[in-house]
């Protein structure tokens, strides 16, 4: 049994390869690069996601499959899959669908692996931990200082470990056929808490300083990279599919699908063991804040 894993040199997708070689699973990893950093043992097949004509050599064998969310090619690409002979796929899709807010983006994916006709898992997790690192790491590292407006605002971050290692028991083991697991960290921790675990971890004093929105946007503009490209979406500005909204408004809605959700659900249900702590997260990466 072959398993693709499609965005193998992504945060979660290094991980469900090293989980699935762990499990003693061949491992074919998709990349438009060259595979730099996967560990040894796994077949490297280069080839992009939105570009489904060049994926029959990666296809090629496969039972199972790991896929990354691409809605514009969702379509195609799995019935290029199915037509491979894939007859199991776990999707990277999001808890946003769950609550609602995400109809064009990961929805799209899932539909299409649904309507298929193979073995599906749908992985959605909720906020990632690993925004506070693209978030926060710069001004952790330079000042020993975090801005943002919501110090007491509380959320359940996912360790991106527990997001793979659902893919990997979805992709290896039995009765998770037909189940969305949406999931999130086992504890709420307030962004203020979230600051305080990583001085722990760092093992200095690192700041809270409460700013407006509109001056964190700026500051997270400024970074570039994740933190610039997410700033009004994260912050508010934006809802899920882009469109303009008030981040007061759009703070209070979130909180309501929250509840509506009711209580939160963690890796757990679908590895049988406990969910990480956030406090754990921050020692795992603490090294990538100092």
């Amino acid at each position: 049994m072959t398993v693709l894993v499609t965005g193998a040199t992504g945060h979660v997708g290094r991980l469900v390869v090293r989980g699935l070689l762990g499990a003693g699973v061949p491992v074919r990893a998709l990349t438009r690069g060259d595979g730099a950093g996967l560990p040894a043992g796994v077949e490297v097949a280069r080839g992009d996601l939105r570009r489904p004509d060049g994926l029959a050599d990666a296809l090629r064998g496969v039972e199972r499959m790991d896929l990354f969310p691409v809605a514009e090619t969702a379509e195609e690409v799995v019935g290029r899959a199915v037509e491979a002979g894939v007859r199991r796929i776990a999707v990277l899709s999001s808890g946003a669908v769950t609550a609602g807010f995400d109809t064009d983006f990961h929805l799209p994916v899932e539909r299409a692996v649904e309507r298929s006709g193979v073995e599906w898992t749908h992985v959605r997790p909720g906020e990632f931990a690993l925004n506070r690192l693209w978030l926060w790491g710069p001004s952790v590292r330079k000042e020993g200082v975090v801005r943002d407006p919501e110090p007491d605002a509380a959320w359940n971050p996912v360790h991106e470990a527990d997001i793979a290692d659902v893919a990997v028991a979805a992709l290896t083991g039995d009765g998770h056929a037909g189940k969305a697991y949406t999931f999130g960290g086992p504890h709420m921790v307030s962004r203020r808490e979230q600051v305080e675990a990583i001085a722990r971890a760092v093992g200095r004093p690192v700041r809270f300083e409460r700013v407006s929105p509109e001056r964190a946007r700026e500051y997270y503009r400024a970074q570039g990279g994740f933190a610039a490209e997410n700033a009004d979406m994260l912050l508010g500005f934006t809802d899920y599919g882009g469109g303009e909204a008030d981040p007061k408004e759009w703070a209070q809605e979130a909180e309501r699908a929250v509840r509506a959700m009711g209580e939160p659900e963690t890796a757990e249900q679908a590895t049988g063991r406990p969910a990480r702590t956030f406090e754990q997260w921050a020692r795992d990466h603490a090294d990538d804040f100092r």
